[in-house]
Formats: structure tokens, C-alpha cells, sequence
């Protein structure tokens, strides 16, 4: 397991797997982008006191944890999973339609992050949930769409208690306190993550036949008009 900093890796990607490479900071356009993405997910999330002390529990030294976000609410800091909670993490396209149908239907989650710079959404479950989790996606479809399970051996970058339009890791839906053990979770967002991923695949294939169908119309147009123009 890789840590840097003491905990703090505010320029790493959402995840650090023991085998993977860092990833660069976000681009200022990104970063820009992200007030607009804040808006439409439901605004500024921020963590409560409760909150605060279960997150940052999980940590390998607690007191360190919270003294970094009492001087600065908006550090990201990086946090060991399979010890209090793992993280299922989605692309960012699919994740964010994921909690949209998760939020809509009142289904049942834990805590949810984003971190725009990776383009990455992280969804927090119970620890030690993976083949649970494994075994749902698989009853939902024989054609798991991809994911990436953050368990044992590895570590995620969240967000600090108080993170603010624009910056790069931000709250979808922040911890309030401990969350409550509802096995209805692996179900209900095993569900959810198909369906989207299966809503996303086809607004892109529909999108590249409308464009194909588009072009050929495009420039038979513009060789009309030269070809009247010149007469």
C-alpha cells in the first residue's frame, strides 16, 4: 500500500491500487467545469461532526486525519478501504446516472463520491462486500459492464468535510454519521449501475448512428451551394 504525504494526496487519482500509477492533478478547465456539476448533483455536500468522526476513524492515525481538516476543511486526504468501508468506483458518465436513479427512487446508500479530475465515482459499501457485490452485478446481467472494487491493499482519496465549488474531489452525497447496515445497499446500487450503464451505451450508439446519418446530408448540402453558386 502506497501513502504519500502522511495521508495527504490531493494530486493523486480517486483510487490507488497497489499496482496502478498515480494520475495527475485536473486541468484549470476541469476544475471550472465542476461548479456546473455541483449544481445539477445536488449542490455543495459537506460532511457532518458524526461524519467526520466515522471517516476519519479509518485512517492509520485518526488524530492526524482530523487535525489536517481542522486547519484546512477542504483537504483531500487519503484513507485505507477494507477497514471500515470498501468503495465500488464507476466511470464517471455512468456513476453520475447511477446515483441520479439511486437519489430519484429513494433507494438506499451509503456515501458517495466524485472526483472530477479522473473523470471517477466512488460509492462507499460495508466492508469485506465484494463477492456480495460481485454476485449482484452478475445476476443483473451476464455481461458485467466495468468496474473497479476497492477493498483489502488498497486506499481512496476523499474528499475533506467542507469541499467547495471548484475543487477537484467533492461530496455526492457526504457522510452524516455511521452508516447503517442495510444489506438492501448491494442490491439496490448492483441494479442501479447496470441499468445505467446499459442507458449510457445506448445514448452513445444512438448518438454515433445520428451523426453517420448526419455527414453524408452534411456534404451533399454544402456541394449543392458551390455547385449553384458557380453557375
Amino acid at each position: 500500500m502506497t501513502w504519500v504525504g502522511g495521508g495527504r494526496h490531493p494530486a493523486s487519482p480517486l483510487v490507488i491500487c497497489p499496482a496502478q500509477g498515480r494520475g495527475t492533478d485536473a486541468s484549470s478547465a476541469a476544475a471550472d467545469r465542476s461548479s456546473a456539476r455541483l449544481t445539477k448533483w445536488g449542490g455543495m455536500q459537506m460532511m457532518t461532526k458524526r461524519g467526520v468522526q466515522w471517516l476519519s476513524a479509518a485512517a492509520d492515525n485518526p488524530e492526524e486525519c482530523r487535525a489536517v481538516w481542522t486547519r484546512d476543511p477542504r483537504s483531500p486526504y487519503t484513507l485505507p478501504t477494507g477497514r471500515f468501508f470498501d468503495v465500488v468506483v464507476i466511470e464517471q458518465r455512468v456513476g453520475l446516472e447511477t446515483f441520479e436513479q439511486l437519489d430519484r427512487r429513494g433507494l438506499p446508500m451509503g456515501p458517495v463520491l466524485a472526483d472530477w479530475g479522473a473523470k471517477q465515482v466512488g460509492f462507499f459499501l460495508p466492508s469485506k462486500s465484494r463477492q456480495r457485490f460481485d454476485d449482484k452485478v452478475k445476476g443483473e446481467t451476464p455481461h458485467p459492464p466495468e468496474y473497479r472494487y476497492l477493498g483489502p491493499e488498497s486506499v481512496v482519496v476523499v474528499p475533506g468535510p467542507m469541499p467547495l465549488s471548484g475543487d477537484r474531489y467533492a461530496w455526492l452525497r457526504a457522510p452524516m454519521r455511521r452508516p447503517e447496515a442495510n444489506p438492501a445497499r448491494l442490491g439496490a446500487l448492483a441494479a442501479m449501475f447496470v441499468a445505467a450503464a446499459s442507458v449510457v451505451l445506448r445514448a452513445d450508439r444512438y448518438g454515433e448512428e445520428q451523426n453517420e446519418r448526419e455527414v453524408p446530408g452534411a456534404d451533399a448540402s454544402c456541394s449543392g451551394l458551390g455547385d449553384a453558386h458557380a453557375g
